[in-house]
């Protein structure tokens, strides 16, 4: 008699069994099928590749670049990647040594979290935050160490974080997302400033995930990197910036003694990423610095909209100051379970949303929305929740 899965799967790495599929993309599987609904649900631009980065991958094609890139990346999109952060950001990193190119900005959270976390070390994170760094911690063995943010403003300040550190000395690494997915609140210079002061004098890494640094919308974007240059694993990319999610390319940038261990994971992960992407990349780091702006620009109107909207129908939200998304508190007399309510919203009232429980502690009683979509589709949503909350307000009333 032959073993059968079921039995196989229960000699699987132990720690899949602290891990779930992500809430975000199985609720969005989960609302898909129902007609005419409105997404307001997935953090990717809705606006395409520019031409002059495609005709660079098209050409990388024809000039027959399908053989293995470089492990980490190709010399000409490293160097156009430090160049790009040294002119945005003030940041500095040797194209040699200091660069690697990933599968995303996943395959660097992925590559960082792994090559620093040991079984039973302790991460902290703070939430509301995408899941994504809860769960390659704890496919580690790691153990996250949450600081709720919800009552700061969506910000950790630097009490908050002394506090945290107190309680947890031997805490290996510290994870940063700013702009922030899903609050899109971010770090201005004296906010980053003051966090280095109290991270600069402990053996503790700073993984900064600034993939949506380009989309800033008050002050320029300041990295923690110019602060905490040898213990910051930099995160960045061309996906958010140049709307290219799909050609999976990442960048992640650390001291030289720092990176020769990163590439080791990223190495025996990875191997390398595509080359004709990286082709692409390269072009739109170079010769692309500023095709976020008319990005950027429709999405301040959205923004805009969306948050007066949102707020005259008691959506109470942190105004975004980056990134694509609103996180709205649930107006009183709604469901107050984000997941019962984002269910309620998408079968009544065909609109679908992302409840902030999938966000980890402080995003319950919230949701997330995201207006990387057409203005059109935005009034849609607005004028259907708008609805949906007199109908629910009508009903409250009658009882």
């Amino acid at each position: 008699m032959s073993i059968d899965s079921e039995t196989l799967v229960q000699h699987m790495n132990n720690q899949l069994s602290a891990i779930q599929p992500s809430d975000i993309l199985a609720f969005n599987a989960e609302i898909a099928n129902i007609p005419g609904i409105v997404r307001l649900t997935l953090g990717e631009p809705d606006f395409n590749t520019p031409e002059h980065v495609k005709d660079a991958a098209i050409q990388s094609i024809k000039n027959n670049e399908s053989h293995y890139a470089p492990s980490n990346g190709t010399m000409a999109l490293r160097q156009a990647a430090a160049n790009f952060l040294a002119k945005k950001y003030d940041v500095h990193y040797d194209p040699e040594n200091e660069v690697i190119i990933t599968a995303g900005a996943t395959g660097g959270i992925y590559t960082a979290l792994s090559s620093i976390l040991n079984p039973g070390d302790e991460v902290l994170i703070p939430t509301p935050i995408f899941p994504l760094y809860i769960a390659i911690a704890k496919l580690n063995g790691a153990v996250p160490v949450f600081m709720d943010t919800s009552k700061n403003d969506f910000v950790l300040s630097p009490e908050q974080l002394t506090q945290t550190l107190a309680a947890h000395p031997k805490a290996k690494a510290v994870v940063l997302n700013f702009p922030s997915n899903p609050t899109g609140v971010t770090y201005r210079r004296d906010d980053l400033k003051a966090l280095a002061d109290v991270l600069a004098d402990k053996p503790i890494f700073v993984l900064s995930d600034e993939i949506y640094s380009e989309l800033t919308y008050g002050d320029a974007h300041v990295s923690i990197a110019k602060y905490l240059p040898e213990q910051t694993i930099l995160l960045n990319g061309v996906s958010k910036s140049h709307a290219m999610t799909g050609w999976r390319i990442g960048v992640m940038c650390a001291p030289k003694a720092i990176t020769a261990q990163l590439g080791k994971i990223h190495q025996f992960t990875v191997t390398t990423t595509t080359a004709n992407a990286q082709a692409a990349a390269a072009e739109a780091l170079s010769n692309g610095m500023d095709d976020a702006q008319v990005m950027k620009k429709e999405y301040l109107a959205r923004r805009d909209y969306l948050y007066e909207a949102l707020n005259k129908l008691g959506f109470k939200s942190a105004k975004p100051e980056g990134a694509f998304y609103l996180f709205s508190k649930i107006p009183a007399g709604l469901p107050q379970d984000s997941m019962a309510f984002c269910r309620e919203l998408a079968h009544e009232a065909r609109v679908a949303l992302i409840p902030g429980s999938s966000f980890g502690p402080g995003g319950e009683g919230y949701v997330r929305i995201s207006y990387a979509a057409s203005m059109a589709n935005l009034e849609t949503a607005v004028k259907r929740i708008g609805d949906y909350v007199a109908s629910k307000q009508t009903e409250t009333e009658t009882n």
